[in-house]
């Protein structure tokens, strides 16, 4: 399943929400958390719920929700706006910093009878250095990296190269990878920003991640574009792995391909490559 670029929705704004799977992302988060004011939040759970039970809502993208934060009013969001509703594809659980924190939601989500799987959004120093035990938790299959309230939990300021955040964004792809599942990279806040995102998303790549979050529907192409392989990778990848099998007939452990001797480690990355290449155009 690709999880290129993962778009927030307001889930007060229905119109917001039927309209997003249009945009291209590869998911959609109905949002109850940061994109609705507290005084609406029963309306966005009502909103919510109406929307997935609605026969007619049928995108062609995956669904998520977010809940707000563990210990606040997470039980009235999956009480109102998850229960008896049409299955949502996974449930995006804010600020996290323990695997308590996932347990207590995933036990909500049992009581109310919502099964998918979470997605845990890392946004605290004591996240961080829990993330490699919150990413193996039983229920969570991504993990993701929110910058903007890590700085402010730590004190840093936040910079175009993002340097404050990057040991954090690092040690939640590592916690990922070790756990087999996927990480999302923070957003850019400057929705007018094109070039910025377009550097951003691709540094994004380069560290590791499997998507990136947005928070326009401006933003999917161009990060859709920078996880999608060029041909051109694909078919570098088409050529290793090829070439790896006649490599493997003839007993040999190492190979050229276009003047560059291939290993194993670049083997891996061929594939990669295809799987990610064959995830967009499933997509």
């Amino acid at each position: 399943m690709a999880r290129r670029s993962v778009l927030f929705s307001p889930g007060d704004q229905p119109a917001l929400m039927r309209k997003a799977p249009g945009s291209g992302a590869d998911a959609v988060v109905f949002d109850l958390e940061d994109a609705v004011v507290p005084d609406r939040r029963p309306v966005a759970r009502d909103a919510i719920h109406e929307v997935l039970t609605d026969a007619e809502f049928d995108p062609e993208c995956s669904v998520w929700v977010r809940v707000n934060p563990p210990g606040t009013v997470a039980d009235a969001d999956v009480a109102n706006a998850l229960a008896d509703a049409s299955p949502v594809d996974a449930v995006m659980l804010p600020k996290v910093s323990d695997v308590a924190g996932v347990e207590r939601v995933v036990g909500l989500l049992d009581e109310y009878g919502v099964d998918a799987p979470v997605v845990a959004l890392i946004e605290s120093a004591a996240g961080v250095l829990h993330a490699e035990d919150i990413a193996a938790t039983p229920r969570v299959d991504a993990v993701a990296i929110g910058a903007e309230d890590l700085a402010a939990d730590i004190g840093a300021t936040r910079t175009d190269d993002g340097v404050e955040a990057l040991h954090a964004r690092e040690q939640v792809v590592l916690a990922a990878a070790a756990a087999g599942v996927d990480a999302l990279d923070t957003i850019h806040v400057d929705v007018d920003d094109t070039d910025g995102l377009e550097s951003a998303a691709e540094f994004t790549v380069q560290l590791g991640f499997d998507g990136k979050l947005a928070i326009h529907p401006a933003q999917v192409p161009v990060i859709n574009n920078a996880f999608t392989p060029s041909e051109e990778r694909v078919d570098w990848a088409r050529r290793v792995l090829d070439a790896r099998d006649e490599a493997d007939a003839e007993g040999r452990g190492v190979f050229r391909v276009d003047d560059e001797m291939i290993d194993a480690p670049l083997i891996a990355q061929a594939e990669q490559v295809l799987d990610r290449a064959r995830a967009a155009e499933q997509r």
